[in-house]
């Protein structure tokens, strides 16, 4: 295949907070006679990625095609395209042509013979965009995780299209506004989950999707489901041994010759494992970055430390005080195009800086292997209560429960057993969500009527219930990783860690989430993952002997940021707490009396608990404040 490819010279900007170090594309598609100029929208939509990386672009015509991105944009037979990320190859042609020429020229290899399905023969973390001048087609796709994440929207002769929101909105044919159904769904989530992101008529790919576009209309592919095996003929110590092979190799894979690489380390099984193999694989002595809060019950520190000794690793520690959450807490919520709830995110983005104040070029992040190899304890909960649906459907409806309705409350357990009852008797997926914020409190209490009325309270609960149900012939535990995939990881964790290291001037991998591990993760059978109430049995297993101990036995924890507690006795940031929700009480969304409340629920009841709410909350007020959103 010969083509033209773009120039792509990559300048690693000093960062000052307003850039970000990320894979980004953009661009848009008209048809004929649409009236809306390409090339005039492509300044726009590239300084709205706000990105510190030197772009590429190619116009095919100017009123009709245009395609901007950070990696190669490569032209052939009429038929432009691009890969961003770090796609890697599933044949020795892809593989020869991606070193010979391109990524972007692999890509259309397999469009040309593969057509709109090339998505299934991807791997690695990607986003793509092909543009076919001569069938007036656009097609796009994001990986197994959308690890990239893909924003569009469409109108009757065009689709614009763009790695962040704020990409489409710079494009001059793009009116929208706030979508109310995107700010229910974000109290929900705490994060704004896809495929309807906060602005009305613009959707995001979800993690395994492709995109056709033909005739001003859209086709979604689900082009990558998992399928999970309950059975395994292999040995136990056989999968054990695979397990540290495929996790080294996935290591290695994210481990440029060229980059400075050190890794993030909680403490965890996780970020312990791959800072380990990082030490095993590097010509010298491997550096890990660890953040610690002066906080108890909150502080990992000391298990970093025992990682870090016992591979010989170079441990560099950060301790985030409430006044840097005060100080950065405000240029974060802006960077994001989305709300975006995760409070954990400020002790990544710390952590980050570090290591990019270091000079180090890429990190490694440990995500992802309690959702691949069961080590939430959702999951051990949720399995007691399957248990109780194991019982004859007589002998629970018609002895036990009407039973415990008569017994009373002020005997011990009994208020218990009930609640055991009445959250068994919730199916999956809905009864993860039991102690939701929005389930806890009703909406009706929370929200403004002329709001709630404008949504639709049920919509989290079908979202969760149609990615539950894409497995086939699954477990329940196996729909609970497969959904944690979506929600936990590409919605919440990745686009946490990717940010934050994007706007700390660093790039980050996810060797835990290489596709070689998702396929072990699916090998691997129920009561290996989840042995009784042990989680992650099978994992901690072939890491026994490797991994310290303490590591092993260790609860989970992570990078947990104390809001709710630090809020209590810092004054600084319970003003900004505090005056956030004061705003908000003027905006139309929530109802004054419920804001005046969670302050008094935090001071008197759970910290933690009302503290996450008033997080989430005040996150949404600096948001809209920093957008000029309303």
């Amino acid at each position: 295949m010969t083509g033209n490819t773009a120039s792509t010279a990559t300048s690693h900007k000093h960062l000052n907070h307003t850039h970000l170090l990320t894979p980004a594309l953009y661009g848009c598609f008209n048809l004929s006679g649409s009236g809306v100029s390409a090339a005039a929208n492509a300044q726009n939509m590239q300084d709205a990625l706000k990105n510190a990386s030197t772009f590429s672009s190619l116009t095919n015509n100017p009123d009709e095609c245009l395609l901007g991105s950070t990696s190669e944009v490569y032209e052939a037979n009429n038929v432009i395209a691009t890969i961003i990320g770090t796609p890697w190859w599933s044949t020795t042609e892809s593989q020869k042509i991606a070193q010979q020429q391109s990524n972007a020229a692999a890509l259309l290899e397999i469009y040309n013979r593969k057509g709109n399905d090339c998505a299934s023969e991807l791997q690695g973390s990607f986003a793509y965009i092909i543009i076919d001048n001569n069938q007036k087609t656009l097609s796009a796709g994001v990986d197994r995780l959308a690890s990239i994440p893909l924003y569009y929207t469409q109108s009757e002769n065009h689709i614009v299209f763009g790695t962040s929101a704020g990409s489409v909105l710079a494009h001059e044919s793009v009116k929208t506004k706030l979508r109310d159904q995107g700010l229910y769904n974000y109290v929900y989530f705490h994060m704004v989950p896809s495929p309807t992101p906060i602005y009305e008529d613009m959707s995001k790919l979800l993690a395994g999707y492709s995109l056709f576009w033909k005739d001003a209309s859209v086709i979604l592919n689900h082009y990558w489901i998992p399928t999970f095996k309950n059975t395994q003929t292999a040995g136990f110590e056989d999968k054990c041994i695979e397990l540290r092979a495929t996790l080294k190799d996935s290591v290695k894979r994210c481990m440029p010759e060229n980059k400075s690489v050190a890794a993030f380390l909680s403490g965890g099984l996780d970020s312990s494992s791959v800072t380990g193999m990082l030490s095993e694989l590097s010509d010298s002595q491997a550096h890990a970055y660890s953040i610690g809060f002066s906080a108890k019950g909150y502080d990992e520190m000391a298990y970093a430390r025992i990682t870090a000794k016992h591979f010989g690793v170079k441990l560099h520690e950060y301790y985030v005080t409430p006044e840097d959450i005060v100080d950065a807490l405000p240029t974060i919520v802006a960077s994001y195009d989305e709300p975006f709830g995760n409070s954990s995110a400020l002790p990544a983005y710390f952590c980050a800086k570090e290591a990019a104040k270091d000079g180090v070029q890429l990190l490694l992040g440990g995500d992802g292997g309690d959702e691949l190899f069961a080590g939430n304890e959702r999951y051990a909960k949720q399995k007691v209560f399957e248990l109780y649906g194991t019982l004859p459907k007589t002998l629970r409806s018609s002895i036990l429960e009407p039973l415990l309705r008569l017994i009373p409350g002020q005997i011990p357990l009994a208020d218990k057993a009930r609640s055991y009852v009445n959250q068994a008797n919730i199916s999956l997926p809905a009864r993860m969500q039991t102690y939701n914020f929005l389930n806890q409190h009703a909406p009706k209490e929370i929200f403004c009527d002329s709001f709630i009325d404008q949504v639709s309270t049920n919509y989290p609960l079908e979202l969760l219930e149609s990615v539950y149900q894409k497995p086939q012939n699954a477990t329940s535990l196996s729909r609970m990783l497969y959904l944690d995939w979506q929600f936990t990881l590409a919605d919440n964790d990745l686009r946490k860690v990717s940010h934050m290291c994007a706007l700390a001037g660093i790039e980050v991998a996810y060797p835990m989430l290489d596709d070689t591990m998702l396929a072990l993760a699916c090998d691997i059978p129920d009561d290996w993952k989840l042995k009784g109430q042990k989680l992650r049995y099978f994992y901690k297993e072939a890491m026994k002997n490797w991994l310290p101990n303490e590591t092993i036995t260790k609860k989970k924890q992570g990078f947990g940021l104390p809001f709710g507690v630090w809020m209590q006795t810092h004054k600084p940031l319970q003003d900004l707490a505090y005056e956030s929700l004061l705003k908000l009480k003027k905006r139309r969304y929530f109802k004054p009396e419920f804001l005046d409340n969670i302050i008094k629920l935090h001071r008197e009841g759970h910290a933690a608990y009302y503290g996450e709410l008033i997080w989430i909350l005040m996150v949404f007020e600096l948001w809209l404040e920093s957008h000029n959103a309303e």
